[in-house]
């Protein structure tokens, strides 16, 4: 036994292996593991391990150790553990624009223990169609340049894989978010704003603000401007003719429109090429307008005044020649100009020419002004106010003296006829053939001569007034530390302050406001440019620009009617003093909107239109027009006392065509005025009926009412007409009878009509059938001198008794009978009724019935027009 090796024995701590002997003999042994080994818990052991021989005997208990063997173990690694990330979620922010080397490293590692598995060999993005890319050590960074515009964040997932191939088990999130580069500039403004007519003053920029990127600002200097050139006559002005105009701002009358629109009194400016509905003429160069002999007078004074509105550009050609806007020249024969406005070279010149027969004496003849806004091509308001021998000009409100003035001797007197020319002018001598020449390029509109010097500048502001414009909400609070500046039209605003949350404040205080009832629509532009001053630096902070827009929406157009009585007759005699046209005239106007559903389901149907109430707004003109032949004047005329266009902003021209009222005033005004015009013949045997029509307009045209017509019957009297007279005659005390009576109001009327009734009945009472019927003829004829003998201005006399309305065996208004029947004609049938009474009436009853048709017919004016209820004095009776 003691040649055997028996057993091997470890000398260490809990070692995790054991020793068995496998051959006694040859002592050959084998060495495991007695319990698992794991690497990642130790990767290598060592230990002293000896050999045992069999000593005497089984028991071992004298046996002979060896020396001792060192034992190293190395645990070879099993790829067990896949790579995992530190974070769950990566962040990072880049700035637009930029290629970055590394926007952020992400990282992973591997539990294993070995070099070859626990190492991370490679990282890779799994999310396709990014513009990332990553490196083996995790560095994240982008392929090209972000837009934040295109995108503000990027979500984007990356693996990891360990030397052994193994990929992570979960994918971790890389957040890439886009932040704009700092641009300095106005933030948070719309670039369309709307406006619907009648909303007032509404902000333009309500939330906007300053970027100035930290820049180191000391002051800002801010300008808002609205562009409107392209509107009318440069912005949304009222389109009311040029004379309601100076009507309106009270300016002095007797002012001639060179350029009205074309009607047929004013046939001259038929032939102009026209913009729009706003009286602008364009002249292209190839034409002119002769206004008639008599519009102008021949010679004007020393004090006159020129005005008018042109939008002109730079003449082509080096040497252009002369535009005439305005020119005074002879017919015939020569080419003398008398007076003249023209442009020359950017230049506007005005020419006048005295002649002989005053002074012969050196003497100015011609007056310069070099303005940059004559060839700016955009709108301006003119005015030349000629005191000679001193002219000056107002552009757009502000005064201009004459730089150069060229003295002349005075023109030779002759006999030549001059002709008045607009646009070019006129040649007629020293050619084959007169013509024009010296034509204008440009627009012009509401051009007037005025002999007689203009009263102020606050008129002229007036008529060159914008009706839209930039405004400031609750100036009071701008701040301290703002300076603000407007143009006079109000279209361009300044505003200058250090600090830039007062200017934010401030910008988002301004409004666009348009005060006109029916604005013009359409786009119109804004446009805020701004500088900026920086502490101490050279180059400072650029802004840009703000391209913004007012959209202002179309108004309800309003639909104006007349209506009234549109047929009577009366007597001849009648007219022979006047008969009021309109007594009953109305004019109201309406406006019908567009109203959206609110139920879905109706969303499909049309919409239905509202008409709602009356609208008040203003009216320029009313025309009362003769239908068929003209007036002759010889007999027939209309006429209106011009006491009733005091205190109001109206005038009136009368002709054989009709009657024309202007000015802008209010529809309660115009009916007023109507209600007053009388239609006269005092020669009515050849005339039997009469028809006119009415027709009112707002803004020149572009709102015009239905065409009102009226139909007026003269009743011509006979004295075959026997029994007319005697129905007549029995009558009237009964109709008398049929109205009642208001207190106080007899007066004077009663003292001048109750001795001739009650003469009168007393004779019906206690006379026989013909004696009745010889006095009725007798007082028709008496009544009929006595009304021709009234006043004919009375304003009263469409009171006067209307002999014709009580016939009743020749009734006139039946073939005229419509729904809209008088009231005069419905008494007429109560009369019929009740005429077999009549003979029996007292002397007393006579005199209460008279008040009561006093009373009756005070009533009838009431409805017809109030206002005459207070003229009940002025009425006299038959």
């Amino acid at each position: 036994f003691t040649g055997e090796i028996c057993a091997f024995k470890i000398h260490g701590q809990e070692m995790p292996f054991e020793a068995v002997v496998l051959n006694k003999t040859s002592g050959e042994g084998r060495l495991r593991a007695k319990s698992p080994i794991d690497c990642e818990l130790q990767k290598e052991y060592t230990f002293i391990i000896q050999a045992y021989d069999c000593g005497s005997g089984p028991g071992g208990t004298n046996w002979k150790k060896s020396h001792k063997a060192v034992v190293h173990i190395q645990v070879k690694d099993v790829n067990e553990f896949s790579p995992a990330f530190k974070e769950s979620v990566y962040k990072a922010t880049v700035t637009e624009g930029k290629i970055y080397d590394s926007i952020l490293q992400v990282e992973a590692i591997d539990e294993d223990c070995s070099p070859q598995y626990s190492q991370i060999c490679n990282y890779e993005i799994v999310t396709t169609d990014v513009p990332f890319a990553i490196d083996r050590n995790g560095n994240i960074r982008n392929t090209e340049k972000l837009n934040y515009d295109k995108q503000h964040q990027y979500e984007i997932m990356v693996t990891a894989f360990d030397c052994g191939q193994k990929h992570a088990t979960e994918d971790v999130l890389v957040r890439v978010n886009v932040k704009p580069v700092c641009k300095p500039g106005w933030q948070d403004w719309n670039k369309r704003i709307e406006y619907k007519p009648g909303s007032g003053s509404i902000p333009l920029f309500p939330s906007i603000h300053l970027e100035t990127c930290d820049g180191p600002v000391s002051s800002i200097h801010t300008t808002i401007e609205l562009q409107t050139n392209y509107i009318g006559k440069g912005c949304d002005r009222e389109t009311y003719s040029e004379k309601s105009l100076q009507k309106l701002c009270g300016a002095s009358s007797g002012a001639i429109d060179l350029l009205p629109s074309p009607s047929a009194t004013t046939n001259w400016t038929a032939g102009l090429l026209m913009d729009n509905n706003d009286m602008i003429f364009k002249f292209d160069g190839k034409q002119g307008a002769k206004i008639p002999d008599g519009i102008v007078p021949k010679n004007l004074t020393d004090q006159f005044t020129i005005t008018l509105w042109m939008k002109h550009g730079p003449s082509p050609g080096l040497r252009a020649e002369k535009e005439t806007i305005l020119c005074n020249s002879d017919k015939t024969e020569m080419n003398r100009h008398h007076y003249a406005l023209y442009v020359h070279n950017c230049r506007l010149v005005f020419l006048l020419r005295k002649d002989f027969d005053q002074a012969d004496t050196f003497r100015p003849a011609e007056f310069h002004w070099k303005l940059d806004q004559i060839c700016d091509k955009e709108w301006h308001y003119y005015v030349v106010n000629v005191e000679f021998p001193v002219v000056t000009l107002y552009m757009d409100g502000t005064t201009y003296e004459p730089y150069l003035v060229t003295n002349d001797w005075p023109i030779h007197p002759s006999h030549i006829a001059m002709q008045l020319t607009v646009g070019a002018c006129w040649q007629g001598g020293e050619v084959t053939k007169p013509r024009f020449a010296q034509y204008f390029h440009g627009s012009l509109a509401s051009l007037t001569i005025r002999p007689g010097k203009i009263e102020s500048q606050k008129v002229i502001s007036c008529l060159q007034a914008c009706k839209e414009g930039l405004d400031i909400n609750s100036l009071e609070s701008l701040g301290q530390g703002i300076k603000y500046h407007f143009n006079p039209s109000q279209s361009v605003l300044v505003m200058e302050g250090d600090d830039i949350e007062n200017i934010n404040q401030a910008l988002r205080k301004v409004s666009y406001i348009n005060s006109r009832q029916f604005p013009t629509a359409g786009v119109r532009r804004l446009k805020v440019s701004s500088k900026v001053q920086c502490f101490g630096e050279d180059v400072c902070i650029s802004i840009p620009d703000i391209d913004a827009c007012v959209m202002v929406f179309q108004a309800n157009e309003p639909k104006i009617t007349i209506s009234g009585m549109d047929h009577f007759a009366r007597p001849a005699e009648q007219f022979e003093r006047g008969v009021i046209l309109l007594p009953d005239i109305r004019i109201v106007s309406t406006v019908t909107k567009t109203e959206h559903p609110v139920d879905s389901k109706e969303h499909d149907r049309a919409n239905k239109p509202v008409v709602l109430e009356e609208m008040l707004h203003n009216l320029d003109f009313c025309d009362i027009l003769v239908i068929g032949a003209e007036l002759d004047p010889e007999q027939e005329c209309l006429e209106l006392d011009h006491v009733e266009l005091q205190g109001k902003h109206l005038d009136a021209t009368n002709s054989t065509a009709g009657y024309s009222i202007y000015g802008v005033d209010t529809m309660h005004n115009y009916e007023q005025v109507l209600r007053q015009v009388r239609y006269r013949n005092w020669y009515t045997s050849a005339t039997f009926d009469r028809k006119f029509r009415v027709k009112c307009s707002e803004l020149n045209g572009r709102y015009t009412s239905n065409e009102f017509n009226l139909e007026v019957n003269i009743l011509h009297s006979s004295n075959s007409n026997f029994m007319d007279h005697v129905s007549h005659m029995i009558v009237e005390p009964q109709f008398l009878q049929s109205v009642h009576h208001p207190e106080g109001s007899i007066s004077a009327v009663h003292n001048s009509v109750v001795p001739s009734v009650a003469t009168i009945v007393i004779v019906i009472c206690v006379t026989i059938l013909i004696f009745i019927i010889t006095l009725g003829v007798y007082r028709i004829r008496t009544a009929h001198q006595h009304s021709s003998g009234d006043n004919e201005g009375s304003k009263e006399n469409e009171m006067d008794w209307d002999d014709s309305a009580l016939t009743i065996t020749v009734n006139p208004m039946e073939k005229y009978e419509k729904p809209h029947q008088t009231e005069e004609e419905s008494e007429e049938e109560d009369i019929e009724d009740e005429e077999e009474d009549t003979t029996s009436a007292e002397s007393d009853e006579s005199e209460e019935e008279d008040e009561e048709e006093e009373e009756e017919e005070e009533v009838i004016v009431q409805k017809g027009d109030k206002q005459n209820a207070t003229r009940q004095e002025q009425l006299e009776w038959d």
